[in-house]
């Protein structure tokens, strides 16, 4: 449920941009904290691997097997969360590089659109790097699940809900 939500605002947001601010200057939210600027992303965060975009279509496609297939086990809420925060932003992302230009049904190039990007925060203000990467709400998702992931597996919370510690407890008998 929690990844039907995420992939339907990313599409819904992502259509809004488009149709409103494709090739429009960018809209300030909050002056040097967030702006809404529409790019095209054919690589990765920070446009690293701009041009592997073919390759950046099979990761997200396997990420969203094995997703899928990782799901059959759940029994853990916080996976839940987890995996539906991943699988909503792999599939958002994917259906970019799937269907936007320059890829999509009859078109020569297949398996190479660029991602929608168009969340700005603190332009040209970043500390440490000039610019924190232009975003969307799929790429949201995929942070906070891989957070949320780490944080879990820190804590040796299981897929199906049980603890590592537990296990090993258990397996003393």
């Amino acid at each position: 449920m929690l990844a039907a939500v995420i992939y339907t605002a990313d599409l819904i947001t992502k259509t809004v941009v488009l149709r409103t601010l494709e090739g429009e200057a960018p809209l300030v939210v909050i002056q040097d904290v967030l702006q809404f600027r529409v790019i095209f992303n054919s690589g990765a965060a920070f446009s690293i691997g701009t041009g592997m975009t073919f390759i950046f279509t099979l990761i997200a496609a396997g990420v969203v097997a094995a997703i899928v297939r990782t799901a059959r086990k759940l029994g853990s809420r916080s996976w839940a969360i987890t995996l539906g925060l991943l699988l909503g932003g792999a599939l958002g992302n994917l259906t970019d590089r799937l269907l936007r230009y320059p890829s999509g049904i009859g078109r020569p190039t297949q398996f190479q659109g660029h991602v929608v990007d168009f969340i700005e925060v603190l332009p040209g203000h970043f500390p440490i790097i000039d610019y924190f990467p232009v975003f969307n709400i799929a790429d949201s998702a995929i942070v906070c699940g891989g957070i949320l992931a780490v944080i879990l597996a820190w804590r040796n919370v299981q897929i199906d809900g049980s603890s590592e510690s537990a296990k090993e407890v258990g397996n003393d008998d």
